[in-house]
C-alpha cells in the first residue's frame, strides 16, 4: 500500500479548472520532485493533499485513509513567506507549534513533545539557536525552522513547497542531504521546486505538472524534450532543454 495515493483528482479555484485527472502515488522511501511553471497547480496539489482546498472530484488517501485537515501523518513545509516571522516566539516555540495537531489546542507540551522538538532541531542543526527569536534568523535558518516544525510531528508523509528558494548553497546541500536521509528512513517525501539541478540531484522520481501530469518517472527517463516544452511552455531553443540533456 502506498503512503500517499491521489486518484482522479480535479480541483477548481474561483470557478477555474486548476488540476484535472491527477493520479499520483508515493511509497515509503521515495523522494519525489514536483516540477512545473508558476500557476501549474503545484501548491494547489499540496493543499488538496492536506485537505485545505476543496476538490471537485477524486480522492486523496494517506496511509490508506482519507486525508483531512490537521492529520498528524502529514508534515508540511510551506514557503517561508507564509509564516509570521515577526511574532515574538523562539525557535523551539515555533517548532513546538508543529505539535499542536498531536497535543490538542489547549494541552501543555509534555516530555514526549519536548523530546520530539529537540530531535527535530538536531536534524536541522539548529539546537544551539533554540532560544533565539525567530525574527532574528537568516533566510536559511528560517527554512530549517519550518522543516523542523514539520519533522516534530514524526510524519509518514512530508510535503515541501519550494524548500530551496533563496537559499545559499551550503543550506541547500544540508537540506538536500536531510531530505534524502528522511526518504532512506522510510518517509514518503513530495517536494515542489523550480530548481531542476537540485531536483535531479536529490529526487528518485520527477513529476512534471501543468494542470495535469505530463510525465512521471526517474530523471534519466525524462529526456524527451517534448515533455519539458509541453510542461513549461518553452521553445525548442530554451536553455531549460540544455539542463535536461545534461541529466
Amino acid at each position: 500500500m502506498s503512503e500517499l495515493e491521489v486518484d482522479q483528482l480535479d480541483v477548481d479555484l474561483g470557478g477555474r479548472p486548476v488540476l484535472r485527472d491527477i493520479h499520483l502515488r508515493l511509497d515509503r522511501g521515495e523522494l519525489v520532485g514536483l516540477l512545473g511553471p508558476n500557476g501549474a497547480g503545484k501548491t494547489t496539489l499540496l493543499r488538496a493533499i492536506l485537505a485545505l482546498t476543496a476538490v471537485r472530484a477524486g480522492r486523496v488517501l494517506v496511509g490508506g485513509k482519507p486525508s483531512r485537515p490537521g492529520r498528524c501523518e502529514i508534515g508540511y513545509v510551506p514557503q517561508r513567506h507564509e509564516f509570521t516571522w515577526d511574532f515574538p516566539i523562539s525557535v523551539e516555540q515555533a517548532v513546538m507549534s508543529g505539535r499542536t495537531g498531536r497535543m490538542g489546542l489547549f494541552r501543555r507540551p509534555g516530555v514526549a513533545d519536548w523530546r520530539a522538538v529537540g530531535d527535530a532541531l538536531d536534524r536541522v542543526q539548529l539546537t544551539e539557536l533554540r532560544r533565539r527569536p525567530v525574527g532574528e534568523l537568516s533566510g536559511g535558518q528560517r527554512q530549517r525552522v519550518l522543516v523542523a516544525r514539520a519533522l516534530a510531528l514524526a510524519p509518514r508523509v512530508l510535503l515541501l513547497d519550494e524548500p530551496f528558494t533563496g537559499l545559499d548553497m551550503p543550506t541547500q546541500e544540508l537540506l538536500g542531504d536531510l531530505f534524502t536521509s528522511l526518504a532512506g528512513e522510510e518517509h514518503a517525501v513530495l517536494m515542489t521546486t523550480h530548481d531542476l539541478v537540485a531536483a535531479v540531484d536529490t529526487c528518485s522520481r520527477l513529476v512534471l505538472l501543468n494542470g495535469r501530469i505530463i510525465a512521471d518517472g526517474h530523471p534519466a527517463d525524462l529526456q524527451d524534450a517534448a515533455l519539458w516544452t509541453t510542461t513549461f511552455g518553452v521553445s525548442d531553443t530554451s536553455p531549460l532543454l540544455k539542463l535536461v540533456k545534461a541529466i
